[in-house]
C-alpha cells in the first residue's frame, strides 16, 4: 500500500505544501503584526476540528472498544507527527494511570529522533513495516497513522503491515482525499491550509495534530471510566503535584478535609478512584474493588450500585 499521488517526489500539490498568500510580507512584519496573524491563522485549526467531528467520535468508539477488549493502540509518524504522537503516549499513564504498553507513540529513528531531527528516516517504507512487527501489533490492537502531507513512507509501511495484520488502522492527515487516497478503516482530515512559513508543518498541521490527539485519547478513556464527571479520578498519585490534584479531587467530591482525604487515600492504596467509592458507597477496599470490577471501572455505576445495596440493609 502506497499513496497515490501521481509523482511521489513531487509533493507542490499538496496542501501543506502551498504558500499562503496572506504572509507573503512575513519577513517584513513588526512582531506584533507577526502575533497577531499567526493568532488568525490558528483559528482554522477549530473549524478543521469541528468538520472532521464525525471521524473523531468514530475513532474514539474504535479505540475504547479496543482497548476494552484488551487491545493497545499505537501512534506512528516521522519527525513532528512522531513526537506529537509518542506526547500523548507518554501523558496517559500518569493522567489515567494506564499501563506504559497500553498506548504507545511509534516514530521513526526510534526515540533519539525526539531531540535530533531524523526526518530522512521518513523515506524508508520498509523501516514503517519492522515498526509494526516488531510491536508484535495484532488485530486486538488499533494503528493510528500520523502524516500531515498524507506521503510519508515511514507511516505508509507501518500502515500497510497493520492492515495486513487486521488491527483497526486510523490515519490524521492535513490534505484533502482527493490529493491523497488512503486505505485505512476511519479516515482523518484536518485542512488547515497552507502555513505561514510555507512546508512547515510543526505550525497549523502540527498544532491540529495535537488537538485531534487530546481529543481521541481522552475521548476513550473517559468511555473507559476513566473519568468521574470532568475530574481524572484514575490519576497516578506519584509526585507532589499529583498527590495534591488527588487531595483536591477527594476532598471536592465528598464532605472530607484534607486531612481526611489523605488518610483515605492512604487506606486506598493511593487509589483516586477506589478511595471515593469506599467513603461515598460506605465500602471497604476489597467491597470498592468488586464493586468496581462489576462496573468495569466506571465510577458513577459502581456507586449507583453500592448505593442500591445500601437501600437493601435493614
Amino acid at each position: 500500500m502506497a499513496p497515490l499521488v501521481s509523482d511521489p517526489d513531487d509533493r507542490g500539490h499538496l496542501l501543506t505544501e502551498q504558500v499562503n498568500p496572506r504572509s507573503a510580507h512575513l519577513d517584513q512584519l513588526t512582531a506584533l503584526e507577526l502575533v497577531d496573524l499567526f493568532n488568525q491563522e490558528d483559528q482554522l485549526t477549530l473549524a478543521a476540528i469541528a468538520t472532521a467531528r464525525e471521524p473523531l467520535a468514530a475513532a474514539i468508539e474504535a479505540i475504547a472498544t479496543a482497548l476494552h477488549q484488551g487491545g493497545r493502540l499505537y501512534y506512528v509518524g516521522a519527525g513532528t507527527s512522531g513526537r506529537l504522537g509518542v506526547l500523548d503516549a507518554a501523558e496517559c499513564p500518569p493522567t489515567f494511570c494506564t499501563p506504559p504498553d497500553l498506548v504507545q507513540g511509534i516514530i521513526a529513528g526510534g526515540f533519539g529522533a525526539l531531540v535530533r531531527s531524523s526526518e530522512g528516516l521518513e523515506d524508508v517504507f520498509e523501516d514503517g513495516e519492522a515498526a509494526i512487527a516488531e510491536a508484535a501489533i495484532t488485530a486486538a490492537d488499533v494503528v493510528v497513522g500520523i502524516t500531515a502531507g498524507g506521503t510519508t513512507p515511514y507511516v505508509w509501511g507501518a500502515m500497510k503491515a497493520a492492515r495486513q495484520r487486521q488491527a483497526t488502522t486510523i490515519l490524521i492527515a492535513c490534505v484533502p482525499a482527493n490529493q491523497v487516497k488512503l486505505d485505512v478503516d476511519i479516515d482523518i482530515r484536518l485542512a488547515v491550509g497552507p502555513e505561514l512559513l510555507a512546508g512547515s508543518t510543526r505550525l497549523k498541521a502540527g498544532t491540529v495534530t495535537k488537538m485531534a490527539l487530546n481529543i481521541l485519547s481522552t475521548g476513550a478513556m473517559v468511555r473507559l471510566g476513566k473519568v468521574y464527571g470532568n475530574r481524572m479520578v484514575d490519576v497516578a498519585v506519584t509526585n507532589s503535584k499529583l498527590r495534591d490534584r488527588a487531595l483536591r479531587i477527594i476532598c471536592d467530591l465528598s464532605d472530607l478535609d484534607r486531612s481526611g482525604a489523605a488518610d483515605l487515600l492512604e487506606r486506598s492504596g493511593q487509589q483516586v478512584k477506589l478511595a471515593l467509592l469506599m467513603h461515598l458507597g460506605h465500602l471497604d477496599q476489597n467491597q470498592a474493588r468488586d464493586c468496581l470490577g462489576q462496573h468495569q471501572g466506571h465510577l458513577g455505576k459502581a456507586i449507583e450500585q453500592a448505593y442500591t445495596w445500601r437501600q437493601g440493609e435493614p
